[in-house]
């Protein structure tokens, strides 16, 4: 056994030493990418993928700028931005100069000493971020920023209770479920974290109700965690002023605010975090997803200096201790990517191709108003919403077809995104806009919609 996975393992191993693959090199990555899948990762996840794809079977290979490539070297233009990840691009040149650097110094470290590039990180980011944020917990995906974050909001209030809200998304982990708001993905895990109370999005009355009940009954609310701008849920803008008098009901009975800027951070919304634009700080943000400049993942969180209590000072790791949380690669990546973003004025670039991208879906929508329920969002967070889920699936396949990466939320396509990079060149724009037209109009003479 061993010497077959040896092998094997050589073989694998030349394909990605490979400067170029060799035909039936291609044809075989393929074949095993889909017995791979089917028989050791998820016999589900390839039948999941038709929301995207055609019934061809594509294999990803290859990236720059912002583009990827399948095994073929077919070039696609990437809309989706793996949900938010790719703001400087993809294998952004600067960026992953500086991560090579460090690569070849030292990648991990030995856990004991202290290592510099953490600090320098938590640095700038408290520098980049609105208020007096400045403590910083770095972690290793979005659920486990979430984790950091109601777990620090419990010992710093002393409260049991969390309000959340109806349609949120914050991660998979079972804290972080607990606190999601959507059916699909709560139900198999009942019962789970029970002092979760949620509420309407959008309706700051709600959160105010639901802490003046808990009080009256004894009960003491620890944080109120929400999205600036629901996500998963299908790019939800709330109505103007909320999470301002959130911040206020919070304040009022000395609730810890907690924003999930996981995908609504770093630019993606034309502010460096959708906070700042609402003029709001919170008491924990957390970040990811484009954190890590598109090439290392790292998350984590930052808070203002006076949740962390004498407890975590005495105890620094009571609150979690990552084994890979700000390794120096990963952090190398995150400072890299916030220069980048400063230099570039990556917000920006975000705020004025969001919005000539948003122009043009919604003269698509005008043309095909039985196709295209609604058109909304900010920056390079936008979401076209169909009548029903099945029109969505048919227009992202159209686009993929045609050689363009968008896609629904993660059960359904009701509501599909477009999250391109912000260094995406309006050429580029303009073609997704073009392909995203013929798409609606295949789709619209499909169900007889036109």
């Amino acid at each position: 056994m061993s010497s077959k996975t040896l092998e094997e393992l050589n073989r694998v191993i030349g394909y990605i030493k490979s400067d170029a693959l060799e035909p039936e090199d291609q044809k075989q990555i393929v074949e095993d990418a889909i017995a791979n899948y089917n028989e050791f990762v998820n016999p589900g996840w390839l039948k999941y993928r038709k929301s995207v794809s055609t019934n061809e079977a594509f294999v990803e290979w290859m990236d720059e700028k912002e583009y990827f490539y399948d095994v073929y070297g077919e070039k696609f233009i990437d809309c989706l931005g793996g949900f938010g990840i790719y703001m400087c691009g993809h294998r952004n040149p600067e960026i992953l100069e500086v991560v090579q650097a460090q690569l070849n110094r030292q990648a991990l470290h030995s856990q004991e000493l202290l290592d510099p590039l953490r600090g320098y990180l938590a640095k700038a980011l408290s520098e980049i971020t609105p208020g007096d944020l400045q403590y910083c917990f770095f972690t290793n995906g979005g659920a486990e920023a979430v984790e950091m974050a109601i777990k620090l909001a419990r010992i710093a209030t002393g409260g049991r209770w969390y309000i959340s809200t109806v349609g949120g998304f914050h991660g998979k982990s079972m804290g972080a479920i607990s606190m999601g708001g959507k059916s699909t993905y709560r139900v198999p895990y009942l019962p789970m974290v029970q002092q979760v109370q949620h509420v309407e999005y959008g309706v700051a009355e709600d959160v105010r109700k639901a802490i003046k009940n808990l009080v009256a009954v004894g009960e003491k609310v620890a944080a109120v965690i929400m999205e600036p701008i629901q996500g998963e849920a299908g790019i939800i803008m709330p109505p103007a002023g909320y999470l301002k008098e959130v911040r206020e009901i919070c304040d009022e009975y000395g609730v810890c605010l907690i924003f999930d800027e996981i995908q609504t951070g770093m630019g993606r919304t034309g502010t460096m975090f959708r906070c700042e634009a609402e003029g709001v700080v919170p008491d924990i943000l957390t970040y990811g997803k484009a954190f890590g400049g598109g090439i290392m993942p790292i998350t984590g969180i930052i808070a203002s200096p006076h949740l962390w209590t004498q407890e975590l000072q005495d105890n620094p790791w009571v609150l979690g201790s990552p084994t890979f949380g700000g390794n120096p690669l990963a952090c190398s990546a995150a400072l890299a990517t916030i220069k980048y973003m400063l230099e570039n004025d990556i917000p920006n670039q975000a705020s004025k191709k969001g919005d000539y991208l948003i122009k043009g879906l919604k003269a698509v929508k005008a043309k095909y108003p039985r196709v295209i329920k609604d058109v909304r969002g900010i920056g390079l967070m936008l979401g076209v919403e169909f009548p029903q889920s099945e029109i969505g699936y048919e227009v992202a396949k159209g686009m993929f077809s045609r050689r363009v990466m968008t896609a629904g939320t993660l059960n359904n396509s009701t509501t599909i995104r477009f999250e391109p990079a912000a260094t995406t060149s309006y050429e580029d724009l303009d073609k997704v806009l073009r392909r995203f037209e013929h798409s609606i109009k295949d789709t619209a003479e499909l169900f007889d919609l036109l």
